[in-house]
């Protein structure tokens, strides 16, 4: 009977869907365990081979767990909000929930064919309402929080509120924008609504302002970091601006230090941990404020060096701060204008690179030294950032590179550091004993004592003060498109209010462009219906607003709803928690759920993700966690990143300023440019199908080829698999020809988990006849046939040692070791001639998390009626990996002639006379007597003749 991948795959594929195989219990008196993706953006492109990669590790071990008698959750769903629907949307006027929902079911059809043992029945979609629903009710959680600093932990608004009514916000020790003016209860209770919320927004843990973000005029969106690249948009490649506007933003820097803290009880990979480590970017030093000179302003500086400030020459201010207009001089405007406009075109990260460039600009301004009251020069550059920091620096050119570098090249002051001042720490010995006395902060830093002194006289002069800072800026939370989650918010006076949980979710509205309005609003700003009535509580039409200021009589109640969406990250910061209880719709998880899953026990995706949704993930996980909605704080107990599939690319060659292309030999005769061509034309000999690439694209279509050898041979590079270098493998593809198993087996087989490693297709066809040889164990030509009698010494010590080491590799994350070790042992067992059920049962289970359907296939001839997934784990017993005895080399004269298997155990004694008694012995000897015997047990048998 031959092996039928196509046939053995649909029949239990559709077993598993109509029997909810794998569906988890919520209660089980198994222990849990909690198997997690990071879940797809479901792109129009589909998967190619390289995206299964950490879903097939990831399913491996969620199978294997089951075997181990656990109750297992893997779960998968789709991240289906997104920038790529929305594009698509305005070329083509399609609604982006019917690309959405096109793109899912392609993505859920190729998953189903690869064999996940995902619980379908809890599939969530960022997108849908019913989820969402939820992700607007954190949100408002968020609105209607602040941390306390005091308690190191997020509370409800209504305790601050209590605060404020009973004794002001003098002695409040908050989380909060930095310019909040002092107020006593009696001021709290005399100030109007709007006042009072104007108040609370500078406290909330989501909260408006004004600031700096990644604008892109094409796209009419505001962009995070990781969406830019080189400077224009990721998606189109459009320039990218800096630009002020008003947007919601997320308080994570309330958070930066137990975000820091919670990296130490969590099992991620150190590279990630160093990369959030380092985007949080903890530092203790000191702000000092320096006086601008002829204006009522302070520029604010952290340092984590004020030991140097005696050698500070110059300032320089992040060309976006809000002092540079004021201050910068008449002759100067023109020049900084200039500057700051060509600043805007550069991205954060580009300026961050770019540690070669010197630029800035003069602003005609001063401020004066704290210490010596010296003019200090303004100056504006575009390394200093406005959202790092206080967007200025102090420059000290004598003891920083990059000072002194643009110090020298404008050729600015280059002061010494101590120049005309004594802070040695002789001329401070005699406060010493103050300082440590009057700074608890001081007293618990690892600095120097000089640098101790500094601080403490710059808190003595009222200029200063010791700080911890951190480079982790609040996350901007607004993104003027519209494919993505609605706030649940509407505005009354200008002022932010939040709708009741039981009016959610707020729907998208329909609207007719997907492109911002004429008049620079958000795609919502499209709507016709997207105004709230607080009187019936429902969106009505926008023409139903009559006033949005309460001091006219008019008002009718009836209230614009905010334009901006919810960036991508909102949906995917809080998913795996509603994975505990997806249909639950009365909260966003219930108690019993989450006390039962807890955590995620391991999570596998991509590292790109460290400080995007890795970072805001825990943000929420954290303050969800701190209001009592979850019980534990860290979402993740163990991550791996999976490496990368890498795709080989085909390159031809292209004779420069002609139609002529020439093979791969030929190309160092001529000046060529290299194109890149569709992998499907070429062979495994690397010979291009001529006539095929003349009909994939039309500017090949009258091409001339020089060949070598009759043939054209193209380059081949191994990169990214991606469509724009034709080199995606289609995984539909080889599951037809080759089946789902062999596509599983062969990409764990390509190396370790973690590494990036090249697709080769002609590799598969190993791991294929390895999955014919599997299945002729259990066949005698078109017969299944297994044997019932004992196994025997070999068969069992194949076994056992499989056991043994898959079971290791599994534990590991080895899983390309495991795929080495099952070809092995069905090389050994085939030559062992063993159809043994007792042997061939536990391989089976040994191989079906690797390759479920050809297990689940054999695992039914064997008469089993419940499937294969929940078979038990076989044990490994060491007693059949004890050798008990000893395969001899007999020697004469120390040539060996014959081996013997002798027990031992066996004396010497013993052994001389089997070996004396054997026919093969007396062969040699032909009658004679040896001179002598020598007998290394275990090792050796010599008779000297």
């Amino acid at each position: 009977m031959q092996y039928n991948h196509k046939e053995i795959e649909a029949r239990w594929q559709k077993y598993w869907a109509d029997n909810g195989t794998f569906k988890a219990e919520n209660n089980s008196d198994k222990p849990k365990y909690y198997v997690l993706d990071m879940f797809p953006y479901p792109s129009g492109a589909g998967l190619h081979v390289g995206h299964p990669l950490g879903y097939i590790a990831s399913d491996i071990y969620a199978r294997y767990k089951r075997h181990k008698g656990f109750n297992v959750l893997h779960p998968q769903g789709y991240d289906s909000f997104g920038l790529p629907a929305e594009q698509y949307a305005i070329q083509t006027g399609q609604h982006p929930a019917i690309t959405t929902e096109t793109n899912i079911k392609t993505y859920r059809g190729q998953l189903d064919k690869i064999g996940f043992s995902f619980d379908w029945s809890r599939e969530v979609r960022t997108s849908n309402p019913e989820y969402y629903k939820w992700t607007q009710w954190i949100f408002i959680q968020l609105f209607n929080s602040w941390y306390n600093k005091e308690t190191d932990k997020a509370e409800d608004i209504s305790t601050l509120v209590a605060t404020f009514e009973k004794e002001g916000n003098t002695n409040v020790n908050a989380v909060s924008d930095e310019d909040i003016k002092s107020f006593s209860a009696e001021e709290w209770s005399s100030f109007s609504e709007t006042e009072q919320q104007a108040i609370l927004l500078q406290y909330r843990l989501t909260y408006l302002s004004d600031t700096e973000v990644n604008w892109c005029p094409a796209l009419g969106t505001v962009l995070a970091n990781d969406e830019i690249v080189n400077g224009v948009s990721e998606r189109g490649g459009h320039p990218v601006v800096r630009k002020k506007m008003t947007q919601w933003s997320m308080r994570i820097t309330a958070y930066a230090q137990r975000l820091l803290d919670g990296l130490n009880k969590i099992d991620w990979p150190q590279p990630l941990k160093d990369s959030q480590t380092n985007w949080i970017g903890r530092s203790q030093g000191a702000m000092v404020s320096f006086k601008v000179d002829g204006y009522d302003a302070n520029i604010d500086v952290f340092t984590t060096r004020p030991d140097t400030i005696f050698g500070v020459s110059f300032m320089t201010l992040a060309p976006e701060h809000d002092l540079v207009a004021k201050i910068t001089t008449d002759e100067q405007r023109e020049a900084v204008e200039a500057y700051v406009e060509a600043t805007a075109k550069r991205s954060e990260r580009d300026r961050m690179a770019d540690v070669k460039t010197i630029s800035g600009v003069f602003t005609g301004g001063y401020a004066l030294h704290p210490f010596t009251g010296k003019q200090v020069p303004i100056w504006i550059g575009d390394y200093v950032l406005a959202s790092y920091g206080t967007g200025a620096v102090m420059a000290v050119p004598c003891g920083d590179q990059r000072d002194y570098d643009f110090a020298k090249h404008f050729g600015l002051e280059i002061p010494n550091i101590f120049e005309g001042v004594d802070i040695s720490e002789e001329a401070f010995a005699d406060k010493e004993k103050t300082v440590l006395a009057n700074s608890d902060f001081l007293n618990g830093l690892n600095y120097k004592k000089g640098m101790k002194t500094v601080i403490y006289e710059m808190e003595q002069r009222g200029f200063g003060f010791g700080k911890i800072n951190y480079r982790l800026r609040d996350a901007v939370f607004s993104r003027q498109r519209y494919w993505g989650e609605p706030f649940p918010v509407y505005y009354k006076d200008g002022m932010p209010q939040m709708i009741d949980k039981k009016h959610l979710p707020i729907v998208l509205p329909e609207v007719e462009k997907y492109l911002p309005t004429e008049d620079g609003k958000p795609p919502l700003g499209n709507a016709e219906v997207w105004a709230w009535d607080t009187n019936t509580d429902t969106v009505v039409s926008n023409d139903k607003v009559i006033s949005n200021n309460s001091e006219k009589s008019e008002d009718n109640g009836i209230y614009p709803l905010e334009l901006n969406t919810m960036p991508g990250w909102a949906g995917s910061s809080w998913y795996f928690n509603r994975y505990m209880d997806a249909r639950n719709d009365g909260e966003f998880v219930s108690k019993e759920a989450v006390e039962y899953w807890k955590d995620v026990d391991l999570y596998i995706g991509g590292s790109e993700h460290a400080t995007g949704h890795l970072l805001y993930a825990r943000f929420w996980q954290k303050f969800l966690f701190d209001r009592g909605f979850l019980p534990v704080d860290e979402f993740a107990k163990k991550l791996i990143n999976q490496g990368m599939i890498l795709g080989t690319s085909a390159i031809v060659y292209r004779v420069s300023g002609t139609d002529k292309y020439v093979s791969a030999g030929l190309k160092d005769q001529y000046k060529t440019e290299e194109l890149r061509v569709d992998v499907k034309l070429i062979n495994s000999s690397d010979e291009l199908d001529i006539e095929g690439l003349k009909n994939w694209q039309p500017q090949f279509a009258n091409a001339e080829f020089e060949l070598e050898d009759g043939k054209y041979i193209v380059g081949r590079e191994v990169e990214k698999m991606s469509k724009r270098w034709f080199n995606v493998v289609n995984p539909d593809d080889i599951c037809e020809e080759y089946g789902a198993d062999s596509l599983r087996l062969f990409e764990m087989f390509l190396g370790p988990l973690e590494q990036f490693k090249p697709w080769k297709t002609s590799g598969i066809s190993g791991v294929y006849s390895f999955l014919k040889k599997l299945w002729k164990l259990f066949h005698n030509g078109d017969n299944f046939e297994v044997s019932e009698g004992e196994a025997t010494k070999e068969n069992l010590k194949t076994l056992h040692k499989t056991i043994k080491k898959v079971e290791e590799d599994i534990e590991n994350f080895s899983f390309n070791t495991s795929v080495s070790t099952f070809m092995v042992a069905v090389n050994e067992l085939t030559k062992q001639g063993c159809n043994n059920r007792a042997i061939l049962e536990q391989l089976l289970v040994l191989i079906s998390p690797y390759a479920p359907h050809i297990a689940e296939e054999l695992w039914s001839k064997l008469g089993y009626e419940e499937s294969v997934a929940f078979a038990a784990f076989p044990t490994f017993e060491e007693k059949y990996l004890v050798e008990s005895e000893k395969e001899y080399p007999i020697s004469f004269n120390g040539k060996m002639r014959f081996k013997l298997n002798l027990p031992l155990d066996m004396s010497k004694e013993d052994i001389e006379k089997t070996v004396m008694a054997h026919e093969k012995t007396q062969q040699q000897l032909a009658g004679r007597e040896p001179k002598k015997v020598i007998i290394v047990p275990g090792k050796i048998i010599n008779i000297v003749g």
